[in-house]
């Protein structure tokens, strides 16, 4: 087995490392990364969410280690290349040797040479540790300026506004992010960012950075002379540019290009055939490129070489869509009209806040590039068309009310690329959909489309609908409508019963898909979700009020609200446990679930829990199950809110809400976040001054992380957020559809749900809330309903016909002293008992 040796544990070198083990079926190469940094590789283009809540981890890329022939070495970079010896020397004394090597060392800021740019309380903003170094010094910082104005500089500046500090922008072009953008574009994105309280200079220099008293920096001179202008600040940001980092190759006398960077041929070889060159560091037919899609492509290209393949660098594809500042921002192609005889088609619409550009060629039928400014809902669409014939007039792709507002699928080639981050084309994802791939999950999996910077995804959603796998909203064969029209219909109908439902608006007796969905949204209207015919509604667990395992027996699981219980309540549920023989487990949701109990049992345990003071926790139903907390202010050296406070009154607010599916939550006091609660459908971590709020996060078969919808918030107003996007979800959602795919499944994602739940963009928040207090008003207990009504507790018996008999199909044994369920393990449902609802 060969060796190859990859110096750098970037998101290239990551990719390379990936797609060799993707070709090397054989095993042919032992790899061996050298990373520079501490950790593993992480989402560098996704940096700036770390303010927004995205931990480390959550940015991490997969782990590396967990494939075959894969060895990864952090914290120790490479420091010298014996070319000779085919070794590579790193700080830490090891020598490696390596048949084949790859340098992907990325790149460093550009920090210009101005007076003061050594001065303390200068950053640059590349790595998670430049992140926290801003971070800290944001805590006594007031003003910063950041000192370039491109894409990197406005997520700079962006990062400093929810900092707290008030941020400028220098920058010497004319106007903002000059690379990718022309003068009227940067004119209007100028204006917007300057309305979100950015304070914008555009066309000016920096001449010095002044140092204070204390000698780190006070100020930024702008300009010389007597036009010269000086800006306080107490934190500067370098986002200028960036330097290829090829010192390790200049001093292993490898070839570098014109302007810095390894040269590398098409296949991405260096002058010395044994090592290769991609990323930043990477210098290929002289330019190099600070993207992620031109090295990646490049990762492929060297993967493919040292697996005997013949694959060569496809040119650089530069596009960009990205939201900076909450302004939306598109370039791609040619956005410049540096093509000869290019012309341009632009729609300036100051008014209505949009700039659009599109460059063709010079017989107006192929589209050469374009940018878009304050809309750029058409990226998507427009940009594989790149390189190709428009399908008619170009203006009618931009402007409003002109032709069909867009380009239809059917135009795009199968050669188009609709996925510049992996380079996956439109025949890639056609062939996908139709070897099985039947939805963006499925197809993210097989091709990488869509795991990269995103913006592809509406197109992916377009071809799966072209291709007739579009998904039905048809709730079953029963129901024409979705879960949430059939949610509308109900709430303005007031129809309390299926059959009624059914009757008027479906057709048939229902199936095991509807009448649970059904049962689901007319709980929401209150009422006991065994009343009347409801009852026959109900699948299983939701039947019995408890879970069913798999021996055929249930369990048990009392609130316990924040995780916050007594003593004298702990002796109760080990008496009830021990009386009854059942097995006891702590839950991770800070719960105590008891299992192993016969139906015929369960109101006896209810009874004795119930006059204990416990109710249901609701661990068998589609609604919310707990609210998990740390300990906080009360206990929490680190604490700086009452996080047990809040899960106890969250968890007894939304206690038995039902919903499209289970609902969990959590309430960390601090941003060590030791309840996890950006891994729940609605996580709240206190700050100093309030709590954010996040949303979406799940620990399901898919893990996500919460995305944060608003910080700093108030007591008062964070319950009236989670009360608005707790029940716009149960309105909207889709039949056990959890929160993490409802936003990802909307229009518009996040920021539509901000809008309707913040903002109140669809005027429904006065209902939202109304609808809550209606249910936390009429909350009755499921378990003493069943306990007070005979007819209800008639239903609790194994057989029908024989309600004194036990089941005897049940049996135990013990395991670790405890009753575990006897014989071997079977996969699904028992087979051999009848439940009551069906005798």
């Amino acid at each position: 087995m060969r060796q190859l040796v990859v110096i750098g544990n970037g998101m290239v070198g990551h990719r390379l490392v990936e797609a060799v083990r993707d070709r090397d079926s054989a095993g042919a190469w032992h790899v061996v990364v050298l990373g520079e940094e501490p950790r593993p590789a992480y989402d560098r283009v996704a940096l700036s969410s770390y303010f927004d809540g995205t931990t480390e981890e959550g940015l991490r890329l997969p782990d590396l280690t967990t494939r075959d022939g894969v060895e990864l070495r952090l914290g120790d970079p490479a420091v010298a290349i014996d070319r000779a010896g085919r070794t590579v020397r790193t700080a830490g004394g090891d020598v490696v040797g390596y048949d084949a090597l790859v340098l992907a060392t990325g790149s460093s800021a550009f920090v210009p040479p101005v007076p003061g740019h050594d001065l303390p309380g200068c950053h640059v903003y590349r790595t998670i540790d430049d992140l926290d170094a801003i971070t800290a010094a944001a805590r006594t910082a007031t003003t910063g300026v950041v000192i370039g104005g491109g894409l990197l500089g406005l997520e700079a500046a962006n990062a400093l506004r929810l900092l707290g500090v008030e941020p400028h922008v220098v920058e010497l072009a004319p106007w903002l992010m000059p690379a990718q953008v022309d003068e009227g574009g940067g004119a209007l994105l100028g204006h917007l960012v300057a309305e979100t309280g950015v304070a914008v200079h555009a066309g000016a220099g920096v001449s010095r950075l002044v140092p204070g008293d204390d000698g780190r920096v006070a100020h930024v001179r702008i300009g010389d002379g007597e036009a010269a202008e000086e800006i306080a600040a107490q934190i500067v940001v370098f986002a200028v540019g960036i330097r290829p980092r090829d010192q390790l190759a200049r001093e292993a006398g490898l070839e570098l290009g014109p302007r810095g960077g390894v040269a590398v041929d098409a296949s991405c070889r260096t002058s010395d055939p044994a090592v290769y060159a991609v990323g930043e560091c990477a210098s290929i037919e002289g330019a190099v490129y600070g993207l992620l899609a031109p090295g990646n492509a490049m990762a492929e290209v060297a993967a493919d070489r040292l697996l005997g393949g013949s694959a060569t660098f496809p040119g650089a594809d530069t596009s960009t869509k990205l939201k900076l500042l909450g302004v939306d921002v598109a370039s791609f192609g040619d956005a410049h009209a540096r093509t000869a005889g290019a012309l341009e088609v632009v729609l300036n619409d100051a008014p209505g806040r949009r700039y659009a550009k599109l460059v063709v060629s010079d017989d107006a039928g192929t589209l050469l590039g374009g940018v878009l400014v304050g809309d750029a809902a058409a990226y998507a669409s427009l940009r594989p068309l790149v390189g190709h014939r428009l399908p008619g007039d170009p203006l009618d792709l931009i402007a409003p009310g002109r032709g069909d507002g867009g380009v239809g699928v059917g135009a795009l080639p199968d050669e188009a690329q609709v996925c510049s981050c992996h380079a996956v084309t439109k025949g890639a994802i056609t062939a996908a959909i139709a070897d099985g791939a039947t939805d963006v999950p499925a197809l993210k999996t097989c091709t990488k489309a869509g795991t990269g910077c995103g913006s592809c995804l509406p197109m992916l959603k377009t071809l799966l609908a072209e291709s007739g796998v579009e998904q039905s909203t048809a709730l079953c064969e029963h129901f024409p409508q979705s879960r949430a029209e059939l949610m509308q219909i109900v709430l303005a109908t007031g129809i309390t019963g299926f059959t009624e439902l059914i009757t008027r608006y479906g057709r048939g007796r229902g199936c095991d898909v509807c009448k649970p969905a059904v049962a689901s949204i007319l709980a929401t209207q209150g009422g006991h979700i065994l009343d009347g015919e409801q009852a026959a509604l109900q699948d299983t667990n939701d039947r019995f009020l408890a879970n069913l395992q798999r021996n055929g027996t249930y369990s048990v699981v009392p609130r316990i609200p924040g995780g916050e219980i007594t003593p004298d309540k702990l002796v109760v549920i080990g008496e009830v446990a021990r009386d009854f023989g059942l097995y006891t487990k702590i839950t991770g949701a800070q719960r105590i679930d008891m299992f192993g109990a016969r139906v015929e049992q369960l109101p006896a345990i209810w009874r004795r829990l119930v006059d204990a003071g416990f109710e249901s926790g609701h661990a068998y139903g589609k609604a919310l199950r707990a609210v998990k907390s740390c300990v906080g202010t009360t206990w929490c050296r680190y604490g700086v809110q009452d996080s047990v406070g809040l899960a106890i009154e969250l968890e007894l607010r939304y206690r038995g809400l039902r919903a499209p599916h289970k609902i969990k939550a959590g309430v960390s006091g601090c941003a060590r976040e030791c309840a996890e609660a950006r891994g729940k459908d609605v996580g709240v971590i206190a700050t100093e001054n309030g709590w954010n709020l996040y949303v979406g996060g799940n620990g399901g078969f898919r893990p996500r992380h919460a995305d944060l919808l608003v910080s700093d918030v108030d007591h008062d107003t964070l319950i009236r957020y989670i009360d608005r996007f707790l029940m716009f979800y149960i309105r909207t959602a889709d039949r056990l559809q959890r929160t993490a795919a409802w936003i990802e499944a909307m229009d518009g994602g996040l920021d539509h749900v901000r809008a309707v739940v913040v903002d109140d963009s669809l005027g429904i928040a006065g209902d939202l809330e109304a609808a809550m207090a209606r249910h936390v008003t009429g909350y009755a207990d499921e378990w003493r309903g069943v306990l007070d009504d005979p007819d209800k507790l008639a239903r609790f018996v194994s057989f029908a016909n024989a309600p004194d008999t036990p089941d005897p199909t049940i049996s135990f044994e013990t395991e670790r002293e405890q009753p575990v369920p006897a014989g071997p393990v079977t996969l699904g449902l028992p087979t051999t008992r009848t439940h009551h609802a069906e005798v």
